[in-house]
């Protein structure tokens, strides 16, 4: 039995996936997160759902994590 790696990755990571979309691009960010996971491509917007399981085997990697800067700026106010 394999040994399995956890991928991790949070609401709107932009990601790579093993095979590019046709349209050329193969960055994606991730809008919906649950049993199902719910990507957009950023070339063209077409959107894609899919079963998580199914979401960690064909993603590769996270190319830019998100970061809420909008939380950032609550924590400096509140100091």
């Amino acid at each position: 039995m394999k040994p399995t790696v956890e991928k991790s990755f949070q609401l709107y990571d932009i990601v790579e996936m093993k095979k590019p979309h046709p349209c050329g691009t193969n960055a994606w960010r991730v809008i919906r997160m649950g049993m199902d996971i719910r990507i957009k491509c950023t070339g063209c917007g077409h959107s894609v759902l899919m079963p998580r399981r199914e979401f960690v085997r064909k993603m590769k990697k996270v190319l830019i994590p998100y970061q809420d800067d909008s939380r950032q700026d609550e924590l400096k106010t509140e100091s």
